[in-house]
């Protein structure tokens, strides 16, 4: 017990010294720095940028895969499948436009998300930009003029934690759904005549719970005025 002890010992001064300390993630040797943090699946070590998010080369590596297979399943409008994704707690945020409002944007759980496209419901899911009026509408319409808005998963181009879009609205998302990877599937214009007023944008948020990331957030953005 006393040999353990000291063998212990070691290992922390030594991690003490270096700023970093080595463990074993499936029976391999990793080294895990000081300012770097893991998920709990172990599966992907990650560190932090200047402002807190994980960089865009980790959060792409935690996330491209489940990120493809969920734009698929709301391409296809197979919202059976995109609620196995959805936060089983916090269930998904819909935000209209680009600004993450906590206390006016739509939440629904998981089982609402499942049942998407069959609850007739009206909700107020905000303001329409430009003109105040609400945003008055069911699931399947929001989902036509709010979600999938245009072919997503073709989209031009696709960042990991890192802004694409811009408009004149606040950016929030990352004050919001902190420690989040944030996909962003990108269009920057559609009509040369409209000199790339007309770009789009959908974001996914994810959400780390107990060792696999889920949808917490799914964010609309386009020009406005």
């Amino acid at each position: 017990m006393k040999k353990i002890i000291i063998i212990f010992m070691a290992v922390l001064l030594a991690a003490g010294s270096s700023g970093c300390i080595y463990v074993k993630i499936n029976d391999q040797e990793k080294e895990i720095k000081d300012d770097e943090k893991k998920p709990e699946n172990n599966e992907v070590k990650y560190e932090l940028n200047e402002e807190g998010i994980i960089k865009t080369e980790y959060a792409k590596e935690i996330i491209e895969e489940t990120a493809a297979e969920l734009i698929n399943a709301i391409s296809d409008k197979d919202f059976e499948k995109v609620s196995e994704y959805v936060h089983p707690e916090k269930g998904v945020r819909f935000t209209p436009y680009t600004n993450v409002s906590v206390d006016n944007d739509v939440v629904l759980s998981q089982e609402e998300v499942k049942n998407f496209f069959n609850d007739k419901t009206t909700y107020i899911w905000g303001h329409y930009d430009g003109r105040g009026d609400d945003i008055s509408l069911t699931p399947g319409e929001y989902y036509d003029e709010f979600i999938y808005s245009e072919d997503f998963i073709n989209a031009e181009a696709i960042g990991y934690n890192e802004v694409l879009s811009s408009g004149n609205m606040a950016e929030n998302q990352f004050e919001v759904y902190q420690n989040a990877i944030i996909v962003e599937y990108y269009f920057p214009g559609f009509n040369p005549d409209f000199g790339g007023a007309d770009w789009k944008s959908l974001r996914l948020v994810f959400e780390e719970y107990e060792g696999t990331w889920r949808l917490t957030g799914i964010i609309h953005n386009q020009w406005t005025i």
